[in-house]
Formats: C-alpha cells, sequence, structure tokens
C-alpha cells in the first residue's frame, strides 16, 4: 500500500467541499435533509475507488476504518435519541414552557440575549454539556425570545456561545477531560490555564450581547400579557414543575452518565406530563386509559411526532415534537462523516496535509496558529469535534516538547478551536445537532456565534503577545520559568 502524495491527499478534500458547497448552495437549510448525506456518501466511494486503484488501499482496510468510527460513535448516537426524547416530554411536561412563562415575567426584553448566555454560560459549567443545555434551557430560552420577538439568529448565537463557553472551561465538561487528558497535563491546571482565554471571550460577548440587545427595536414595556395567557391556559404551570430540571442536576452533580441522566429526566418528564398535563395528553393517546394510557403517552412523546392543538397558533408550533424520530436524520448524517472520515484515515489523506502543516510552526505564535488551522480544517473536513481535537493533539503533542512548551498550551488551543469551531461547520456533527434542536439553520446562527468566533482569534493573539505562555524542558518535561521567546 502506498503513501498519497499531497495532491491525492487534496483531492477528496476538494471533492467533500465542492459537493458540500454544491449542496448548501442548491437545496439551503434542506441540505441535511439528504442531499449532504447522500453528497458524502459519493465523495467516500469515489475516494475509496480511487485508492483502491491507485495506492493499492485493500477494501478491508477501509471496512476496518468504518468499524472503528461507527464504534466510536455509538455513544453519541445513544446521546442523540436520549435529547430528542428529552425535548419532547420536557415540552409536553410544561416544563419547556414553564421556563418560559416564568423568564417572560422576570427578564426584560432589553437584556434577554445577554441574560440567555449568562444562564445558558452557567448551566453549561454545572452539567460539562454543551449539548445538554442547548437541549434544555436553550430550548426554553429560544421560545422565550421568539414570543418576545428577539432575531432568531442572535437568540440561536447567544445560547449556542454561552453553551460552548460553560463546556471549555467545566470540570465535568468531555472535551475538558479529553483535551487535558490527551495533551498530557492536569485537569485544573488545564482549566486554569483555559480561563486566561475563556474570560477574555467572555467578556466579549458580555459586551456585544448586551449592545444587541439594547438596540433590538423592542420596547422595555413590550405587552406580553397575550402570550403569557395563551401558555398558562394551555399548560398548568407550576414551579413544581422546576423539579424536572433539579432532578436533572443532581444526577449531573452525582457524576450519572450524561446519556442515562437525559434517560431519566426524559422518563420522569414523561410520567409529570401524564399527570399535570392530561387535557394535553388525551390528544395523544384518544381513548386509551389507566396503565395503556400512561405507558402509550409516554412512549408516544418519547419516540414519535406529536402535534397539539392548542387553538393558539404560535403555542401549535412550539409544542409540536418529533421525540428519537426527530433525531433520525441527525444520525444519518453522522454515519455518512464517519464512512467519509472513515475513508479519509485509510488512504492516509489525513496523515499527509497535517504533517505538511507542521512545516510552518516555526516559534509560539506559528505553533498555536498551526494547531488552530488543524483543528479548523479537521471540523471540516472530518465534520466530529471529537476527532478535531483527537488528531491534531497526537500530531503536535512531541512537536510542542520539542520546541519546550507546556501541555496545557496545546490543551487550551484544541479546547478555544477544535471544541468552538465544531458548531460552525453545517455539515459537522455538533451544528447539525445544535440546529436540529433549535430549529435555525447553522448558517442563519453563525455570523452571531460571537463566543465561537472570537475564541479562535483571542487564543492566537495571546500567543502573539506571549502573554503567560509556560515552558518545558525539552528533555524531562518538567515545567521552567516563563522565557521570553522571537516571536
Amino acid at each position: 500500500m502506498k503513501k498519497p502524495g499531497i495532491l491525492f491527499a487534496l483531492f477528496p478534500i476538494v471533492l467533500i467541499i465542492v459537493l458540500l458547497s454544491s449542496c448548501i448552495a442548491v437545496f439551503g437549510g434542506d441540505a441535511t435533509e439528504g442531499p449532504i448525506q447522500i453528497a458524502l456518501l459519493v465523495a467516500a466511494v469515489i475516494t475509496a475507488v480511487a485508492g483502491m486503484a491507485y495506492l493499492k488501499t485493500p477494501w478491508k482496510h477501509y471496512e476496518d476504518c468504518f468499524a472503528k468510527n461507527f464504534q466510536d460513535t455509538a455513544p453519541v448516537i445513544m446521546l442523540l435519541m436520549m435529547i430528542g426524547a428529552l425535548t419532547a416530554t420536557w415540552m409536553l411536561s410544561g416544563v419547556v414552557p414553564a421556563m418560559i412563562y416564568y423568564g417572560l415575567k422576570i427578564i426584560s426584553p432589553k437584556v434577554f440575549i445577554v441574560m440567555s448566555f449568562v444562564l445558558c454560560s452557567v448551566i453549561s459549567i454545572l452539567s460539562g454539556s454543551s449539548w445538554t443545555t442547548v437541549g434544555t434551557i436553550g430550548v426554553a430560552l429560544f421560545g422565550a425570545g421568539r414570543i418576545i420577538g428577539m432575531p432568531t439568529g442572535w437568540m440561536a448565537g447567544a445560547i449556542i456561545s454561552g453553551a460552548y463557553f460553560g463546556d471549555m472551561i467545566s470540570p465535568v465538561s468531555d472535551i475538558v477531560n479529553m483535551a487535558s487528558n490527551i495533551a498530557g497535563t492536569d485537569l485544573y491546571k488545564h482549566i486554569k490555564y483555559a480561563a486566561l482565554t475563556a474570560v477574555p471571550t467572555c467578556i466579549v460577548c458580555l459586551v456585544v450581547f448586551t449592545i444587541v440587545g439594547l438596540s433590538v427595536d423592542t420596547p422595555d414595556n413590550v405587552e406580553l400579557g397575550e402570550q403569557l395567557n395563551q401558555i398558562s391556559s394551555t399548560f398548568h404551570i407550576s414551579p413544581w414543575l422546576m423539579l424536572i430540571p433539579v432532578f436533572t442536576f443532581i444526577l449531573v452533580i452525582k457524576k450519572v452518565p450524561a446519556t442515562l441522566t437525559l434517560f431519566f429526566s426524559a422518563v420522569a418528564a414523561g410520567i409529570v406530563a401524564c399527570l399535570a398535563q392530561p387535557q394535553l395528553v388525551g390528544q395523544i393517546i384518544g381513548d386509551a386509559e389507566g396503565f395503556k394510557g400512561v405507558f402509550m403517552g409516554i412512549l408516544k412523546m418519547m419516540s414519535s411526532k406529536v402535534s397539539i392543538e392548542t387553538g393558539f397558533p404560535m403555542l401549535d408550533s412550539l409544542v409540536c415534537t418529533s421525540g428519537v424520530s426527530g433525531m433520525i436524520n441527525t444520525i444519518w448524517l453522522l454515519m455518512c462523516i464517519m464512512i467519509m472520515s472513515g475513508v479519509l484515515t485509510a488512504c492516509g489523506s489525513i496523515e499527509v496535509i497535517t504533517n505538511g502543516l507542521l512545516k510552518f510552526a516555526k516559534n509560539t505564535t506559528s505553533m498555536v496558529a498551526t494547531t488552530a488551522v488543524s483543528c479548523i480544517f479537521c471540523n471540516l473536513v472530518l465534520a466530529d469535534q471529537y476527532i478535531s481535537i483527537l488528531v491534531p493533539a497526537n500530531m503536535f503533542k512531541s512537536a510542542y516538547r520539542r520546541k519546550g512548551l507546556a501541555p496545557e498550551l496545546l490543551s487550551r488551543t484544541l479546547g478555544d478551536v477544535g471544541a468552538v469551531t465544531s458548531v460552525l461547520v453545517p455539515w459537522n456533527t455538533c451544528a447539525v445537532v445544535q440546529s436540529s434542536v433549535l430549529g435555525v439553520a447553522t448558517l442563519a446562527y453563525l455570523p452571531y456565534c460571537t463566543f465561537c468566533l472570537a475564541a479562535p482569534v483571542i487564543t492566537i493573539l495571546i500567543a502573539a503577545l506571549n502573554f503567560k505562555i509556560h515552558h518545558v524542558d525539552p528533555e524531562t518535561g518538567e515545567p521552567v520559568e516563563a522565557v521570553k521567546q522571537t516571536i
């Protein structure tokens, strides 16, 4: 089996970019409904056939890479299904409507966008999951923002920005643990070091979202009485419904695995729906009664599309849920992404391109910038944030040590760029999930994801300023006093 040259390595990359860009240009927001999946499969087949013919790569090698990717993706698929179930039962049980109801009564429209960022940041730090944050309080805040009349792009941007800020510095975040672990640094040392870039980026977001909120053409005394009456007349609104989010975050604090946490929370919300919202559940189960009705109601809410007639068009669209079935298209896309990623790994394209990037890493600034470019490249091509952290980490780990740079600099860059830019690529798994949960196309919220756009820039800027750059002895790896480097 031959190693590919740079032209062969770039061929599938160009092919993917052309096909995916064409799909988005032709189909727009409907591109993820099937066209992008087929485009990925076409690119994968063409690349695999070319690799078999030119590089003599056996088909078995491709299959092994597929199997490895599918094995690694299985927990993500489980998590996606649980998110679908949870968002449905939280909506129909009245949990999300109650959050919207109380949020509209408490938060002024002028600070709604910036408060959405703050609340999502706090919840994400506590939960350690951007996906969980967006799928729970993010959905509630987005629904409330729609009622007020907030721009959907800014609302989605604030929610996602907050979710990823918390995800970057939370000690229970899988991204934080993965980045620190694979880079070879202590978890809390990583968090402390990551705060040097995360906090300035957060301040930028607070300023931007505050200015935008004050500039939005929504009067501070906007009349919400009608909307509040619609919610309260459709759902039984009670503070007791907040026990479901409390239960969820107790599971998070107890470090119950995310998939199990979402599952138990979804089932609990389904039971609460049958007790607190019998008038709505009755539309779902028809004439079924007793245990059969409860059993049928919970399973239908968690699994399939449910449309409720409330008499209010705004609420009809809000409470239209799809459960796990609504995630099937996302799972299909994820599987196609893993197939394409397997092909690129099997034929050696990624290795060739990433090794070429190392030639540009001459000093601290260029090392951080090259790592950032590699993370973005992996997010564009391999379309998964975990792979976009693992591949650059393995590639640059020894290079950082040779140049006397501490591993926490690498782990911070992986989080600042590999994690946060994933949600900006329309065909990336993170973008697909967040877009599906909020119902906003990636390109529609991309310009407003202030945190995700600013974090990579601030990371490179701080490296260029040589601000608190930690160094190690290249031979022993032991920390040494920071020395001034030529940038």
